[in-house]
Formats: C-alpha cells, sequence, structure tokens
C-alpha cells in the first residue's frame, strides 16, 4: 500500500495569505502533493493533478463535509453539491447567463454603471481605485444582474467579503462567522421583500428567473444560489480587474501595445492567471486512490491549488511573470469540469470588454506611483487591497 503525502507543519495559514507563492513553487519542486496541517487538507500544487481531480467527480466529490462554507451561507449550496443535484440547482440560474441576455441586457447595464463611475473620478490626484470604483462597479453591476438592484453597492461589498471570510475559515474562528451570521439575515430580509416585486413583474434577472421558474428549486436554494453569486460575482471580477491594473501598468510597454492592439481580452486571461481570483478549491475522495504514488483514503479532503497550477512550470515558462503577450496558456483560473465557472463569460465582458478600454480612455497616461505600496492579500480568494493609482 502506498504512503500517505507528506505532512508538512510549518506551513501557517497567515503566511499562505500573505504571501503563498514562493511556498507554492517550493510545493511543485519537491511536494507537488502535500498534507497540509494548518488547513488539515491535502495540498495538490501541479496542474496536472488539479485538472484530473476536478473532471472527475466521482472520484472527488465536490461534497466536502468539513468545508466551513455550509456553516458560513446557512445552506449546502450548489458549489458542494454533485451529478443531479448540482445540475438542477446551476440550470436554475441559467437563463440570466444566456450569451443573449448577456449581449442585450447586462453588458449594456454594466457599460452604464461603468461611464458613470468612471466619469465622477478626478483627474491629477491619487486615488485608491479599489474602493473608489473597482468595488463599487463589479457590485452595482452584479445587483442589477441577480435583481437585487436594491441593495447598495456598500451593503453588496460587505456581503461578498462577509461571505468570503465565512467560506475561507478554516480555522473555524467566530468572528468571521458572525460577520456572515449578520450578512445572512440582512440578504434574507432584503430577498423576501423582492419577490413580490419579481412574481409580478418577471425578467431576465438571477432572482426573477430561479422565482418564476415553472419547477423552481425550493426557496432556500434559490437564495443559497444568489449568495454564491453575491460572493464570487463581485470578488472575481474586482480582484482580476485590480490584478491586471498592476500587471499593465507595472510593465508599461506592455500596456501600450494593449492600448494600440485593443487587446484587453489578452490583458484579462493574463492577469487571471497570473493571480487566479479563486485561488483553491476543495474536494472529498469518495474511495482509497492515488496521485502521484501518494495514498489518498476515502474521505479526505484533497485542495486544488489552481493559484499554483496556473504558474507550473510543466504547463507555462516563467509563470510567475506577468506577460500578456506570453504563448496562450490554459489556465484553471475559472475552475474545469461540472462546476466550471458560471460567470465567467460575464467577468471577461465586465472587465476586458468594458471597463479596461472605458478606463484607459478618460485616463491614458495613469500611473502607479509606487507599486510597493499596494497590498496583496488571500489564500482561498486573492487580489490586491489597494490600488492607488495617479489618473492623468
Amino acid at each position: 500500500m502506498a504512503d500517505l503525502a507528506p505532512l508538512n507543519e510549518s506551513i501557517t495559514l497567515e503566511q499562505l495569505d500573505q504571501s503563498p507563492f514562493p511556498i507554492y513553487r517550493q510545493l511543485r519542486a519537491q511536494a507537488p502533493v502535500c498534507r497540509v496541517k494548518a488547513a488539515g487538507r491535502t495540498f495538490l500544487t501541479k496542474a496536472e493533478d488539479t485538472r484530473y481531480v476536478k473532471n472527475n467527480p466521482q472520484l472527488f466529490s465536490s461534497d466536502d463535509p468539513n468545508t466551513p462554507m455550509k456553516r458560513a451561507f446557512w445552506a449546502h449550496t450548489l458549489m458542494r453539491k454533485d451529478g443531479e443535484e448540482h445540475l438542477r440547482e446551476r440550470n436554475a440560474m441559467a437563463p440570466a447567463f444566456a450569451p443573449r441576455v448577456i449581449r442585450d441586457e447586462w453588458v449594456p447595464a454594466y457599460m452604464r454603471v461603468a461611464e458613470g463611475y468612471v466619469a465622477r473620478l478626478p483627474r491629477g490626484e491619487v486615488v485608491d481605485l479599489f474602493p473608489a470604483l473597482n468595488g463599487p462597479y463589479c457590485a452595482r453591476g452584479l445587483a442589477i444582474m441577480l435583481g437585487i438592484d436594491e441593495a447598495s453597492d456598500e451593503d453588496m461589498q460587505r456581503w461578498s467579503q462577509a461571505l468570503i471570510d465565512g467560506a475561507g475559515n478554516f480555522g473555524w474562528r467566530d468572528e468571521p462567522f458572525a460577520r456572515a451570521d449578520k450578512a445572512n439575515k440582512e440578504k434574507h430580509a432584503l430577498f423576501d421583500r423582492l419577490q413580490d416585486r419579481h412574481r409580478t413583474e418577471p425578467g431576465h434577472s438571477a432572482l426573477s428567473v430561479m422565482l418564476n421558474a415553472p419547477d423552481p428549486i425550493p426557496e432556500k436554494q434559490i437564495y443559497a444560489n444568489i449568495k454564491i453569486a453575491i460572493g464570487g460575482g463581485i470578488n472575481e471580477p474586482r480582484d482580476a480587474l485590480n490584478t491586471i491594473l498592476f500587471g499593465l501598468l507595472t510593465n508599461p510597454d506592455q500596456l501600450e501595445e494593449v492600448k494600440r492592439n485593443g487587446d484587453w481580452d489578452k490583458a484579462f486571461e493574463e492577469g487571471v492567471r497570473w493571480v487566479a481570483p479563486i485561488s483553491a478549491s476543495s474536494r472529498r475522495a469518495t474511495e482509497d486512490t492515488e496521485i502521484r504514488g501518494c495514498r489518498i483514503p476515502k474521505g479526505d479532503t484533497v485542495m486544488t491549488i489552481q493559484a499554483s497550477a496556473n504558474r507550473d512550470e510543466d504547463l507555462v515558462e516563467d509563470g510567475e511573470v506577468f506577460n500578456v503577450y506570453r504563448e496562450k496558456v490554459a489556465h484553471q483560473s475559472f475552475g474545469n469540469g461540472p462546476h466550471f465557472c458560471q460567470g465567467t463569460h460575464m467577468a471577461r465582458r465586465a472587465v476586458g470588454d468594458v471597463m479596461l478600454p472605458i478606463l484607459f480612455d478618460r485616463f491614458p497616461k495613469m500611473s502607479l506611483p509606487d507599486p510597493d505600496a499596494v497590498i496583496w492579500r488571500g489564500f482561498g480568494f486573492r487580489g490586491p487591497i489597494n490600488m492607488p493609482v495617479l489618473l492623468n
């Protein structure tokens, strides 16, 4: 019988939050399958292994009973389900993400929001774009798409962060769960109030299509779906936007080439490859198995580290470097397999097609005065938590 993966007792959750990439680089080289005591999971840091796990839901189930997500979301969400159960809940929201609806309704809505929010920014000043633009923009567009536009930008961002912190609370501390509980109470009260409006005036928003479906899923799961979208639908495009801005502004030659060619789509793909907004995901082994000669016992939880997979030396040359014009890379930032991110297309449009061109059109000489002032944080979800730029 194969041995268990090596156990690492030195890696801390704080290290993974502050500076995970040197750790991932070392794990890829020395222990690509490694039990990390602080996280209570077996880390998989090579692209081949993370893809294999995501593409085999029968062997690696999304139903991780040890995840803090269920506690944080007040529900067993579709993210932690497999097979027909997962598909039914995913399909319940799918009409809101149809290509025609995105093209005809959501992209114009995001465009209006982007133009209005960029227009209110001052010229010639250093402005932190995280709170001044990128967070509010992603919050407002998502609120419209979900059908909860009565929620303020501030509430949407606070709710999203509370859910993210709760779902990533692998240390099971009380405080993140308390914030998630407060956010859940507020969200449920809003969803309750909005039901009559959406039943009377049905539309293409996510809440409306789920409430008005011929065979609707249970209300608890409708609410859970909306909360999943709040958690990922703000932080993923927001963090991608901040990351891409950092990458472009610290590589001015690439930025000029992108502006000249309109290669915002390439900048988007490289940004989310370089720093995956959703950096890690959990799966539970449904039977005894092996990965790279390491025994994975039935019931153990493996963690696919797509942030590491995207920089895997077997996949990409100089993966630690931001390079818009590298050879195309099959990154895993939006997942793969049955749980491929439902909002991928909208995130690409919101950031690459809408915000980046509008922002650089208004501020073509925007610069980053002090790259070292930008602070990066996050293990499960990662991105800059500030973006102080000079708007010219």
